[in-house]
């Protein structure tokens, strides 16, 4: 959708406040709106783009300083100060607000813009990805699917508008060869994708987990080659000791772990080198668009990471090793709230995540977004007590076959949808702001 820049602009100044709150929604809904908000209105003084962000139980706790680094948002207030601002308007830096503005709901609950919308006196858009609520006090949705709108009570649903999914606007921007050549990747050569997670509790064991897959992928198909796209705000030294045995004691619960030590973390491309002498890049550009279009395929932990990889029609596998179940938290109601008390927190968690085990494996429950989307099995899930050997060997297998690959991100390009979503989003925020 082409807006003219000039003719949307806000008759008065105006703020636009966008409610938010995990990494998934800042790296794949947040960065494309804000971008297409301010391709619409270009000047600051005119249209003011503020981002709060809300408590989430799958957060790094670097999403401020992931929304901080948008060139496109003016100002954020982070997690800890959200509830007082909730309760009373005031943010913890008293924020002064213009007469007229837009609350944007992108992530968190949705009955948080409507308490805001209603402190502020400003209008209030939704972006739905599965469903829309508090209708009667919403101004505007804009709704992934028809079927959102469908669900909606007839007499609201003249508020609705399909717009698409957010996360098929994820592109890879830049040159190709720049970064074939930064990579120094051979024509004749597989580059590989890990992506182990952000946060420790998925760290100690994803990590040493991928490169224990990487190793065995590389004695097997000589002519691969290993990237991690490094997690915004998390250090090398960090993701490093993950890979330390002396410092990671979760190492020990699976056969096939390996180690591995920084090196030249200072270069332009650090590595993480394994006892074997297999270098694994890093690549630390955030968003990791343009690397992670390059992979043939890549292995992955849940989250929404398999968004962003969908979107780009990468080849993947999703994995969830169970072999240790306190590691899963992220879950919603009085289920979340037990597995993250302290002291007792692990003990529910292994115990809830064990009886959901169980569910899923009756039930056959999908985890990776594509297949969410898809309702069935598009890219593979391994879920278990795995092994690196036997799942190096099944990536082995796809890239023996690159047919399967071809399918693969055939596929995928089939779910995630046209892109302009975002373009969508942002004018309805615009015509919010005239009205």
């Amino acid at each position: 959708m082409s807006v003219d820049p000039i003719s949307t602009r806000a008759a008065a100044p105006s703020d636009i406040v966008i409610l938010s709150n995990g990494p998934g929604e800042i790296s794949t809904w947040v960065r494309p709106v804000v971008r297409a908000l301010r391709a619409m209105l270009p000047d600051p003084a005119q249209a003011r783009i503020s981002v709060v962000l809300a408590p989430c139980a799958n957060a790094s706790g670097r999403e401020a300083a992931m929304a901080r680094s948008l060139p496109e948002v003016d100002r954020v207030q982070g997690p800890a100060h959200f509830f007082p601002f909730l309760l009373t308007g005031k943010t913890a830096d008293s924020w002064n607000w213009h007469p007229q503005g837009v609350v944007l709901f992108l992530g968190g609950d949705q009955i948080y813009p409507v308490i805001i919308g209603k402190r502020l006196g400003y209008r209030t858009v939704i972006y739905a990805e599965w469903d829309a609520r508090w209708h009667r006090w919403i101004d505007r949705f804009g709704c992934m699917t028809a079927s959102v709108v469908e669900a909606a009570p007839a007499q609201f649903r003249a508020k609705c508008e399909v717009i698409g999914d957010l996360m098929a606007d994820v592109q890879g921007t830049g040159d190709r060869q720049e970064v074939c050549d930064r990579l120094h990747l051979q024509p004749d050569y597989d580059l590989i994708g890990l992506m182990p997670g952000s946060k420790k509790d998925k760290l100690t064991v994803g990590l040493p987990f991928c490169l224990g897959i990487a190793e065995a992928v590389h004695r097997l198909r000589p002519q691969t080659q290993f990237v991690i796209p490094v997690a915004p705000m998390l250090s090398l030294t960090a993701l490093a000791q993950f890979a330390d045995a002396q410092r990671n004691p979760d190492m020990h619960l699976f056969e096939g772990a390996v180690t591995a030590e920084l090196v030249e973390a200072n270069s332009p491309l650090p590595r993480l080198r394994t006892p074997s002498g297999l270098e694994v890049l890093l690549w630390q550009e955030h968003p990791a668009y343009e690397v992670m279009g390059l992979m043939q395929f890549c292995i992955t932990t849940v989250g929404a990471n398999t968004a962003e990889l969908g979107a780009l029609a990468v080849p993947m596998m999703v994995l969830l090793p169970t072999q240790k179940l306190e590691v899963m938290k992220a879950w919603d109601g009085i289920p979340g709230l037990l597995a993250n008390l302290p002291l007792v927190g692990n003990g529910f968690a292994k115990l809830i995540n064990t009886l959901v085990l169980r569910q899923i494996y009756k039930e056959g429950k999908l985890f990776a977004w594509p297949n969410i989307w898809a309702k069935r099995e598009v890219v593979p899930e391994r879920l278990g007590a795995l092994n690196p050997e036997t799942i190096a060997a099944q990536v082995v297998d796809y890239l023996d076959h690159p047919e399967q690959l071809t399918t693969m991100r055939h596929a995928l390009r089939s779910v995630r949808g046209e892109a302009g979503a975002s373009a969508k989003l942002a004018a309805m925020v615009v015509e919010a702001l005239r009205s």
